[in-house]
């Protein structure tokens, strides 16, 4: 269980969430933004427990596709947004509208809920009790959203304008260096999905 909450933090990278709701956090109150982040954590939430509970059946089922054409599209997706974070930085993705509800459901998708972590939470499924997944996924809110409100805070409390520039070169630069990485998921999830059908051909 403990691999299972460790990989699928790495997957949604709260540090790097941090520098994509950068924007959303100089714009709305704190008692805003909270609220708000709350709200996309629970949205998040209630999407992870529904592929938690039906696991690959709702690929099977309900959208009536293979759960590997899903990491293919998925890995796609990733490498994409990998792309994008490398070359452009941290510009913004996530812009105010008005309504703070639609913008909740826009910070839940697809910055927290992705084709990653949508994959994570099938194989949870797969791997551990039902009470277990649960647990995980609640765990993982938790941290997450810990881990975000607390970088808020210490920027905050950053009094210098050069500390706080200083501050967020750094996270840019964490920002880049994760783009690689999720590069590299998003790869591996389409290698794995092309074998996968493969193998499921011969079969």
């Amino acid at each position: 269980m403990i691999a299972a909450i460790f990989s699928f933090l790495v997957m949604l990278n709260p540090f790097a969430l941090f520098l994509y709701l950068k924007p959303v956090m100089s714009d709305l109150s704190d008692t805003d933004f909270r609220s708000v982040f709350l709200k996309a954590s629970m949205i998040s939430f209630s999407i992870y427990l529904v592929f938690l509970l039906f696991g690959d059946l709702v690929f099977q089922t309900v959208f009536r596709i293979n759960f590997e054409s899903f990491r293919i599209f998925g890995g796609i997706v990733l490498f994409s947004f990998a792309y994008i974070f490398i070359v452009q930085g941290k510009k913004a993705f996530i812009q105010i509208k008005g309504d703070l509800h639609d913008l909740a459901s826009e910070i839940a998708l697809p910055f927290m809920v992705g084709a990653g972590t949508i994959s994570l939470t099938v194989l949870m499924s797969e791997q551990l009790e039902l009470w277990q997944g649960v647990l995980s996924l609640a765990i993982i809110m938790v941290v997450n959203f810990a881990i975000i409100m607390g970088l808020k805070n210490i920027r905050r409390s950053m009094r210098s304008k050069k500390v706080q520039i200083a501050f967020d070169k750094n996270m840019e630069l964490l920002l880049r260096v994760n783009g690689f990485f999720l590069g590299a998921i998003g790869v591996d999830m389409v290698v794995t999905g092309i074998k996968n059908l493969m193998a499921a051909e011969i079969m």
